[in-house]
């Protein structure tokens, strides 16, 4: 190869950059830079200024798969090109003279470049700075710096040179330390007030790399400080998801200290508190650093000090200082523990949270299935809203341990021992006692497993500053007005993230078909899906595919879902037994006859073999006792596909296998006058039916007389979550 004509070194100002498509300009006119493996040389070059570059890496960035034996030849007429181009000579010799600009140096070559020649070093020195600015406290000089190392990009670094290795993984390298600068800037301009500055860029930065955490926290603080609460909530569970989908991992600490200040509203009060560093280490410079340490007092300066004193003139003495004030005491807290796997429910936090940060008093019902983890969501809000209700946050059972429902005035009692407000000696209050209380004080009552509506209108006052959270697996429909929030099955993201945190999320990841399917057959259920992980975290030697098969078998699926004392055959059970003695046959009708999955009215009619209307009755009763499903939506009756979960239907056709099912017999028979109970009536954990009482019935409500109740005691216990 014969090599170009040399050039002379170029006069004037000499300026390089990587930071886009390689160029070269001198006082502004470009450099030809020659063919492209010269220019895939002098990209190595440039990428690693002021270092020497071995002669194998310049090599194989040339010549990725196979260099010809001339390779070593040809590189030293591409270094003899480059050295004509810029100059054989630059400054920063011994005592201010000139050095060789490109030398061979320790088996590679070595290209010497100053700070203004090369925007790469610019970048690096600028972005320096404006750490230090940051650092030193001063984030307004901080933003600038780093705002100017990040104008020096004029697109993707060594574009058009990439598909060389060795070249593509130095521009990897560029632009790792570019979005590190971006991080950077953009958490200093949020803390200086102009997120609406950042907030674009940071998502298209978070499209690009989405599993980047510091951006996404970014983005989400950013959001929510423009005003965008629900999108910024809406990024980190979109964060989340995918995690838990691709990795089988949580998100980091910063990104979920960051998603809970922004839940509670105490976003500002952190970043204030963060701020706070900085200016802290400014005003240690001040006066009172300045004095320094106060020096021990020797004897003969306390004895001076003394006759000093003693000689002064008698004043009038001075009073001494108002006492601090007391701080205010702690809110009473009677709470149980949170799961520590508390998973999803994103939206319903959010909408509870929400519906309690009024000044005002709230009454919020949470209703689901069983085990779908009410209990847990309310727990968790209510901890997250200690600093909104100063009186107290009380966690009570409606019912016993039995299942019984505990009467008011026990419940009032309790209650008001609970906040401080009466004594064990006191005599037993009555629940008025307690609602003159709650109207006066800013509490936060959480009424855990409530059965109906009698069991805790007493409770509620009507109006005053008291907030209630109540749980229910049926709708308490006669409660009004109050906000509503239904907590529907996980998704199936959530459910891996879950079931992940319990047995690991690197055994998910394994076999997430697997573990898909396991999810799948708990009905997305938070407790059922948490005894599989209980389960499977103690059996390590037993595959997710097998355990799936096993919950895939529609008669030892229950059977399956037992781990020690914890069961979700007694969670069903429970919410069996809060059925009436006509519920009872009909959600068994309806489990042994529809398919699994969305069923529609017709289907229910067919089930029940009665008219659509008696079957539509039903079927709104079965809704409000909690043991069907239905859009959130508005839709016809026709148009409507309601749903009976998996292990509720499973139960009911365990519960009904041992009877003969009159299937027969329609459900337009002849009926009596007076029913029982409504379906969706409470009764005792117990076999024994109520004594009838003379009601009149209910408009849709149907009694399947025929069908005796096969119900029987499970003895177990299930997990406090709802």
């Amino acid at each position: 190869m014969t090599p170009p004509p040399t050039r002379t070194s170029p006069p004037g100002t000499l300026s390089l950059s990587l930071l886009g498509p390689l160029s070269a300009s001198v006082d502004g006119r470009p450099l030809p830079l020659g063919p492209r493996k010269q220019r895939l040389v002098l990209a190595m070059l440039l990428s690693r200024p002021n270092t020497p570059v071995p002669v194998d890496v310049l090599t194989d960035a040339v010549w990725p798969d196979a260099p010809p034996r001339t390779a070593r030849k040809n590189l030293q007429v591409y270094v003899s090109s480059a050295r004509s181009l810029l100059g054989a000579r630059c400054s920063g010799g011994p005592d201010g003279g000139e050095r060789e600009r490109l030398v061979h140096s320790c088996g590679g070559y070595l290209l010497r470049v100053g700070e203004g020649e090369l925007d790469t070093l610019r970048f690096r020195s600028l972005a320096a700075a404006g750490r230090r600015a940051a650092d030193d406290g001063d984030p307004r000089a901080a933003a600038g710096l780093l705002r100017q190392a990040l104008d020096l990009w004029q697109g993707p670094p060594l574009h058009g040179l990439r598909d060389s290795p060795e070249v593509a993984a130095e521009a990897e390298r560029l632009e790792a330390r570019h979005l590190t600068v971006h991080e950077d800037w953009a958490e200093t301009e949020i803390q200086l007030g102009r997120a609406s500055a950042v907030v674009d860029g940071l998502r298209d930065l978070a499209e690009r790399h989405p599993l980047r955490e510091r951006i996404r926290t970014a983005w989400m603080d950013a959001l929510h400080r423009t005003g965008r609460r629900a999108e910024a909530l809406a990024v980190y569970d979109d964060y989340r998801q995918l995690l838990a989908r691709e990795l089988g991992l949580e998100p980091g600490a910063a990104i979920a200290a960051r998603h809970r200040a922004v839940l509670t509203g105490r976003d500002g009060e952190e970043r204030r508190g963060a701020s706070a560093g900085p200016a802290r280490r400014t005003s240690a410079s001040g006066p009172a650093a300045t004095r320094g340490p106060i020096p021990a007092r020797t004897p003969t300066q306390t004895q001076t000090q003394t006759r000093t004193e003693a000689q002064a003139p008698t004043s009038t003495p001075t009073p001494a200082p108002a006492p601090a004030p007391a701080p205010a005491p702690a809110p009473r807290t009677v709470l149980p523990a949170v799961p520590s796997d508390f998973t999803g429910r994103g939206d319903q936090l959010r909408d509870l949270l929400d519906a309690l940060s009024g000044e005002d008093g709230r009454v919020v019902v949470v209703t689901g299935a069983a085990g779908t983890g009410k209990t847990a969501l309310a727990v968790q809000a209510a901890r997250l809203l200690v600093e909104r209700f100063p009186d107290g946050l009380i966690h009570v059972r409606v019912r016993d341990e039995l299942g019984a429902v505990r009467p008011s005035s026990e419940l009032a009692g309790e209650l008001l021992r609970r906040t401080g407000a009466a004594r064990s000696a006191d005599p037993v209050p009555d629940s008025e006692q307690w609602r003159h209380w709650a109207a006066g004080h800013r509490s936060l009552v959480v009424l855990d497993d409530v059965p109906d509506e009698r069991a805790v209108r007493e409770l509620l006052p009507d109006t005053g500053r008291g907030s209630f959270v109540l749980t229910a697996r049926g709708q308490l429909a006669g409660l009004a007005p109050v906000h509503r929030i239904a907590l529907p099955p996980l998704a199936p993201a959530e459910a891996l993230e879950l079931l992940g945190r319990l047995i690991g999320p690197g055994r998910v990841g394994l076999d997430r078909t697997a573990a898909l399917r396991i999810a799948e057959s708990c009905g997305y259920l938070p407790l059922a899906v948490r005894v599989s992980g209980m389960r499977l975290a103690v059996m390590r030697h037993l595959p997710l595919a097998e355990y799936a098969e096993r919950l895939a078998d529609p008669d030892g699926a229950l059977d399956e879902l037992v781990a020690g004392d914890v069961s979700v055959r007694a969670r069903l059970a429970s919410g069996w037994q809060d059925l009436s003695p006509g519920g009872r046959p009909a959600l068994a009708r309806l489990a042994r006859t529809v398919r699994e999955g969305p069923f529609t009215l017709p289907e229910a009619t067919a089930a029940f073999g009665c008219d659509e209307r008696r079957a539509l009755r039903t079927v709104e009763s079965l809704i409000d006792a909690g043991v069907v499903t239905c859009p959130s939506g508005e839709v016809t009756a026709h148009a409507v596909l309601y749903e009976l979960p998996r292990l509720t239907a499973l139960y009911a056709r365990e519960r009904s296998a041992g009877t003969p099912m009159p299937g027969e017999l329609p459900l337009s028979a002849e009926f009596p006058r007076s029913a029982e109970v409504p379906l969706s009536a409470k009764t005792p954990l117990s076999d024994e039916v109520p004594v009838p009482i003379e009601v009149p019935v209910p408009a849709g409500v149907v009694e399947i007389a025929a069908l005796a109740d096969p119900a029987a005691p499970v003895s177990a216990t299930a997990l406090p979550v709802g």
